[in-house]
């Protein structure tokens, strides 16, 4: 019987694909290999890589985020827009739940299995809203978009505990409060299928955060640390957005946020 393939090298080669198609198919056949426990994570295992970090496809062009535009409702390429502007943040998000899994080496072995559901639900997530935006008459890569995501990535890539903290916990819990609106916009403007695909997005990115909130929970114990200074500390030294609201309070409490954190969040 074959020995089984390691799962954070697996994980790197997925990340630096750039073809968005055959990423998915490839974060789809690493989870049932884990699965199967045909591939297994090597916490002890120092990795590096020489090619540029995520793999991406040359379009669309990156641009800063106030050039991105708003997208009106009332026309289908507005909502087109929309739904590319979503499908890039779940292409980032793929990516970013790939780096989690194999940069950070010393962890409990759950700790990349979590990012491995994470990465295969936002692998999902992209597949649905590409299809979605090509009953549009579109493709992924047809409109501009901006990287800011990626930004705090890669601003964190030296220290798992700042990763947690900035992004899950604040970059992807945004993505909690931002939902139902978006969900509300799409479904007026008779977009039933994008609002189904929205609801499938809130309900699996609860349990994203909740991974994230778990994970600099496990940290912050580790380190001896206090869940609320510390995470002020951090979003202080990356230079955090700070959080607006309206905020989605159900589900950051499904997620993991507890009431001190989300009465300090709206104060």
């Amino acid at each position: 019987m074959a020995a089984p393939e390691e799962l954070r090298a697996r994980a790197l080669h997925c990340l630096l694909g750039r073809d968005p198609a055959a990423k998915v198919a490839a974060v789809y056949a690493m989870a049932d290999a884990s699965q199967q426990g045909e591939c297994v994570a090597d916490a002890r295992a120092l990795l590096s890589s020489s090619a540029a970090i995520p793999g991406r496809p040359d379009r669309p062009e990156l641009v800063p985020p106030l050039q991105v535009g708003r997208r009106a409702m009332n026309t289908p390429e507005g909502r087109a827009m929309l739904i590319h502007a979503l499908a890039h943040i779940e292409f980032n998000a793929i990516n970013l739940a790939l780096d989690a899994i194999w940069r950070f080496p010393g962890l409990p072995a759950e700790y990349y299995t979590d990012w491995l559901q994470v990465a295969r639900e936002e692998a999902y997530h992209f597949a649905l809203l590409q299809d979605h935006l090509q009953t549009l008459g579109y493709r992924y890569g047809d409109f501009i978009a901006h990287d800011s995501l990626w930004e705090m990535v890669e601003k964190t890539c030296g220290d798992v505990l700042a990763r947690m903290a900035l992004v899950p916990r604040t970059l992807e819990a945004r993505g909690l409060d931002a939902n139902p609106p978006l969900r509300a916009k799409l479904f007026q403007a008779g977009d039933k299928a994008a609002a189904a695909i929205l609801d499938i997005i809130l309900r699996d990115e609860i349990g994203h955060v909740e991974i994230g909130n778990r994970w600099y929970g496990y940290l912050c114990r580790q380190r001896g640390l206090e869940l609320m200074p510390t995470y002020a500390d951090l979003a202080r030294q990356y230079n955090a957005p700070t959080p607006r609201g309206p905020f989605n309070l159900e589900a950051r409490r499904q997620a993991g946020f507890t009431e001190e954190e989300l009465q300090a969040l709206q104060s």
